[in-house]
């Protein structure tokens, strides 16, 4: 049976006042680390030192450097969530499924310039761990219902992978930086593939 309700990425059984604490900290902590030095320079370690805290509750608290670069990809995931499950059109509910789809890819494309630095260190650090991030399973879900919509006949859980693969990083990386592709190209691209 298909999916029709998207998990909302953050959203937990409310936390306790100082584990809360904890895990701002620790979030801004990696944060500054990713702006001060780059992904790369974010070790639990390193992270537990800029939080002052002991490495042991940040390890208890994420578990990994992927899962903590993640977590503070998911920090500004839950606003673009927000903004295509409740916000005004054509990113939020109201617009034809063809020109949602158009306007969340170009926002997906847009966060990945923005953020493809510390995407791709999220993803390098465990490969495959995308997946099964709550973001690219809310990203998932909503571009198979709106494939749905769109074409009834087809598989959009299938299809929905297929159109989300190239959004990774690496592409991105190589279109902007190695092709000196402009981000209003890329979403020129976008239409094109999709027929707008």
């Amino acid at each position: 049976m298909p999916r029709t309700e998207l998990p909302v990425t953050g959203q937990a059984l409310p936390e306790r006042a100082d584990a809360a604490r904890n895990r701002r900290k620790i979030l801004d902590a990696t944060a500054r680390l990713i702006a001060e030095q780059g992904p790369e320079a974010v070790t639990m370690n390193a992270v537990a030192h800029a939080a002052g805290m002991g490495v042991g509750t940040v390890y208890r608290r994420f578990g990994d450097v992927s899962r903590l670069l993640f977590a503070v990809l998911d920090d500004g995931e839950q606003r673009f969530q927000e903004a295509f499950m409740t916000g005004p059109p054509p990113l939020g509910p109201g617009a034809p499924p063809a020109e949602r789809l158009r306007a969340f890819l170009h926002t997906v494309a847009g966060r990945i310039i923005e953020q493809g630095e510390i995407m791709a260190a999220a993803e390098s650090a465990s490969p495959g761990a995308r997946y099964q991030s709550g973001a690219y399973l809310t990203m998932h879900t909503h571009v198979s219902m709106l494939l749905r919509e769109m074409r009834p006949e087809s598989d959009p859980t299938i299809l929905a992978h297929l159109l989300l693969a190239p959004f990774v990083p690496s592409l991105f990386e190589h279109l902007t930086v190695e092709c000196g592709v402009t981000e209003d190209q890329i979403k020129a691209g976008i239409d094109s593939l999709l027929g707008l």
